[in-house]
């Protein structure tokens, strides 16, 4: 074992410890694990802070310097070991070389060595946590800094992993076991394929994090964001982890321990049944087709999408590509990738959302003015419009990978109409430029709006005249319509996409594609809950995207209601005074039917 590593204690002495501690944390990925842990011990903890002599200040960024050309080595080494199937991942662990590489981390480093004359772990660790915090404080539901300071603590983990002298395999497991970690990257979560790992627990991560991503694609149970897993589990404690609620138990009683056997047992079953039926059309219970897409930011999660039963993809989030790199993707790095998702789930199709830079997403090749609120600001289209080159090379790309599929091309945080214009008139370009070098693309390539600002849910009827199709994000549309901060805590409770007016601008929406024979779709969180997404075939959608691993639930939640009757109950919801009133009806007409659904297994099966 690596010097990170705690030494395994017998399954009797856990026993012997208090018992039925519940810690808690994110579902990251559905189902009920009972195992003895197997914890990866916190390399912060691994070395002692110390001030070094002048005479030692060059051996120590020597040091610095060999650890990131084994750590840059041993991320090729996992890339070589990741399954096949999940090879597209690889693009991460890139994005990971860059930062082992980036000048913002060695210049702190080096000062700390030279000026503060701190040893290398230490100047490592208080580099990284600085660079952290230049994203700000993370929270639940901002999930994009959340995932950035996830990727900075990793890059420093590997660091530290080659200073300490643990840099070989990090995870062995000679029988099943719950593995419990600070955190864990694409890679090592992709080899639990070869590990008999029953689930694992992360101290940090959030619900979109790669390791969430990973898990549900490896369809491992997973609970995320324990941020006292290392000091409250040891190796060899019996420990149960539910990936549906969030709790992970620390020596649980034999009742605590049947109970989640049994609704282990419950869920997978549950599980079964509803992917046996993934491939099966997605109607009402009167007979009304309703399209389930995939939202994705990975081209693996393309795969995990078709998998189960995903009708395309009716998201794909392109920014992910210009993020955590020194220079911007070329048109073919771009064009590979797109082509990748494309022929992953052909023939249905894939929606490209140009990229959606600025707010809450940084990307160090743009540069971007400091606002005091950058939600509001230079983002998205408006960034795009500001640097047509950069916005021809995504959106030559984007035509080329057309040749490989049904595709369409998606604008985000649009506002005026002036903008989808200037859009059309940059992709007609981009579509001349393709022609001209003789590369195949499609004839006609579907340009549609995201619906996400106030702004444009008002003016829908006048955008429905020029753009191809609809795609609302309640997401952001929440956030803008109700004043509500995504990133605040103290006010999450506000961010409701049942308030009533988020419900009137989607019906709105709804209404005004209907009368021009548009397309509409939606695309934010509210989609993968069972009682919007019925309430939302209410409100006139028929087109659905959400994460892959929610489709089949979502699927079987819509063949046990009529269009009717939702019809009837969105008109009803339309005419309550708040959320709560929402709520309190969706549950009240819905959740005895769906009961299952939301507690993730069948209690009478």
């Amino acid at each position: 074992m690596g010097s990170g590593e705690r030494t395994p204690s017998s399954m009797a002495l856990a026993a012997a410890r208090p018992s039925g501690v519940t810690l808690r944390g994110i579902a990251g990925s559905p189902g009920v694990a009972v195992g003895p842990a197997y914890v990866v011990g916190d390399l912060h903890s691994a070395f002692q802070k110390r001030h070094v002599a002048s005479s030692e200040i060059d051996g120590e960024l020597a040091r610095v310097s060999k650890a990131v050309e084994e750590a840059e080595q041993s991320l090729v080494e996992m890339s070589e070991r990741m399954p096949v199937a999940l090879r597209d991942t690889t693009q991460i662990l890139e994005a990971y070389k860059l930062m082992l590489s980036d000048p913002a981390l060695h210049d702190r480093v080096e000062h700390k060595v030279r000026k503060e004359r701190k040893c290398a772990e230490w100047a490592v660790t208080e580099s990284a946590e600085e660079i952290s915090a230049l994203f700000g404080a993370p929270t639940e539901r901002d999930a994009y800094i959340v995932e950035r300071r996830h990727d900075v603590e990793f890059v420093c983990d590997r660091l530290l992993r080659v200073l300490v002298g643990d840099s070989g395999p990090r995870l062995h497991l000679d029988r099943p076991m719950i593995v419990v970690a600070r955190d864990l990257s694409p890679a090592d979560t992709a080899g639990m394929v070869r590990e008999p790992a029953l689930g694992f627990v992360t101290c940090v991560g959030s619900r979109t994090s790669h390791t969430s991503i990973m898990a549900r694609a490896l369809e491992i149970p997973a609970v995320v964001g324990v941020a006292d897993a290392l000091s409250r589990i040891d190796t060899g404690d019996v420990v149960i982890i539910d990936g549906l609620t969030g709790d992970v138990t620390v020596n649980p009683s034999a009742e605590q321990i049947h109970d989640a056997q049994l609704r282990s047992e419950q869920h997978l079953a549950f599980a079964r049944r509803l992917l046996s039926a993934r491939h099966e059309p997605c109607t009402t219970s009167c007979g009304v087709p309703v399209s389930l897409a995939a939202n994705v930011e990975l081209p693996a999660e393309a795969i995990l999408a078709a998998d189960h039963g995903a009708q395309g993809i009716g998201l794909y989030r392109t920014e992910f590509l210009y993020i955590d790199r020194s220079t911007q993707p070329s048109e073919d790095e771009q064009y590979e990738v797109y082509r990748a998702i494309i022929e992953a789930v052909e023939p249905q199709p894939v929606t490209l959302r140009t990229f959606d830079i600025g707010g809450d997403k940084f990307a160090s090749t743009f540069e971007l003015p400091a606002e005091m609120n950058p939600a509001l600001g230079l983002r998205a289209v408006r960034l795009a419009l500001t640097q047509p080159e950069v916005f021809l090379t995504q959106l030559r790309a984007m035509v080329r990978a057309s040749a490989h599929g049904p595709v369409r091309i998606m604008i985000p945080m649009v506002s005026r109409i002036s903008e989808l214009r200037q859009v059309r008139a940059l992709l007609d370009r981009a579509r001349q430029e393709v022609a001209d070098r003789g590369q195949p693309h499609a004839a006609h390539i579907p340009l549609g709006t995201m619906i996400e600002v106030p702004a444009a849910a008002l003016m829908a009827d006048v955008f429905a005249r020029e753009a191809d199709f609809f795609s609302l994000g309640t997401n952001d549309l929440v956030q803008y319509s109700l004043a509500v901060d995504r990133a605040s805590q103290s006010l999450a409770d506000l961010a409701s996409a049942h308030d009533p007016s988020i419900l009137r601008l989607i019906h709105r929406v709804c209404e005004a594609a209907r009368q021009r024979g548009r397309p509409v779709s939606l695309c934010g969180a509210m989609a993968s809950n069972p009682l919007s997404a019925c309430l939302l075939v209410g409100l006139g959608l028929r087109e659905l995207s959400m994460e892959a691993a929610a489709i089949p639930e979502i699927k079987e939640a819509i063949r046990r209601v009529s269009v009717v009757e939702m019809e009837q109950l969105a008109r009803d919801a339309l005419a309550c005074d708040g959320k709560e009133d929402v709520e309190a009806l969706l549950s009240l007409r819905l959740a005895p039917r769906l009961q299952d659904l939301l507690a993730g297994y069948d209690a009478d099966a």
